[in-house]
């Protein structure tokens, strides 16, 4: 029980004594420089904090550059593939281009070939029909044959 007695007599005496230098009088240039250093000290960290925001200003416009560069260079690609498209597109219409001109090259001599066998065969087939009217045996083999 002395002991806690002592501890606590000691304890007050302790906090009186401290209580005392807290709430000691303060002199016009003590609060002035303590006004003084509060300033350099608000001073440096605005100093510091418009450093960090100008670190972060420049740092970010980096960035944004970065991703403009990265938007234009894919712009350009893709007006290469546009390119590309179009000239894969001629390709193919000049491709379509050839292959009906080459129908109609490769096809005209067959088709001129063919009316010229066709006159032929009319103008024999005439030669025939004005024998046959003069042969009778001829006559009656074309009539089987379906030409009369």
């Amino acid at each position: 029980m002395k002991k806690i007695v002592s501890l606590v007599v000691f304890g007050i005496v302790w906090g009186m004594m401290w209580t005392s230098v807290a709430y000691a009088d303060l002199t016009k240039q003590d609060i002035e420089e303590i006004r003084k250093i509060v300033r350099e000290e608000i001073q440096r960290e605005i100093v510091y904090v418009n450093q960090r925001i100008d670190n972060l200003e420049t740092s970010l416009n980096k960035r944004i550059d970065d991703i403009n560069k990265r938007i234009d260079d894919t712009n350009k690609r893709i007006d290469d593939l546009k390119d590309l498209l179009y000239v894969i597109l001629a390709g193919m219409f000049a491709l379509a281009g050839f292959v009906i001109w080459d129908r109609r090259t490769a096809l005209a001599p067959a088709v001129k070939k063919a009316k010229e066998l066709e006159e032929r065969e009319e103008r024999i087939e005439k030669a025939l029909k004005e024998y046959a009217i003069q042969q009778p045996k001829l006559a009656a083999v074309l009539r089987e044959v379906g030409i009369l």
